[in-house]
């Protein structure tokens, strides 16, 4: 198997359908959303609970709080209401402001609302992610 840089976890990791969309879309984060790679992180661990769970990327706001959650899936997984609630499951413990969730061919984005969180047509650029 073919191997691919990840630019966030900066090492090697094996090129999967799945890791090309998550490398895919880290690009678009970082070149057409405006966030900084510092400012992302891919693979990252945490417990809900008992179980251990892990997100696929995560923007971290400039107060270095998670801002955003990504979940990435092949592009032959239909991206619908159970891969919406892994990433709500994962926002039980972020607390994020935006969830995103893609399979590099569907992107959906929410932001947060008083009444939970609302479909958006548009990816806010960073700088607008971070006045929320």
């Amino acid at each position: 198997m073919q191997n691919i840089w990840d630019p966030l976890r900066r090492k090697e990791v094996a090129l999967t359908p799945e890791e090309k969309v998550r490398q895919w879309f880290i690009s678009v984060l970082n070149n057409q959303i405006g966030v900084p790679m510092h400012m992302m992180m891919s693979e990252v661990s945490f417990k809900l609970g008992l179980k251990q769970l892990r997100a696929d990327i995560i923007v971290y706001g400039r107060d270095t709080k998670p801002l955003a959650v990504v979940e990435c899936k092949r592009p032959d997984v239909v991206v619908d209401a159970s891969v919406l609630e892994q990433a709500i499951r994962y926002n039980m413990v972020l607390a994020v402001n935006y969830i995103i969730v893609t399979n590099g061919n569907t992107t959906y984005i929410f932001g947060k609302t008083d009444d939970g969180f609302k479909q958006l047509s548009l990816i806010p650029s960073y700088d607008q992610m971070t006045k929320l």
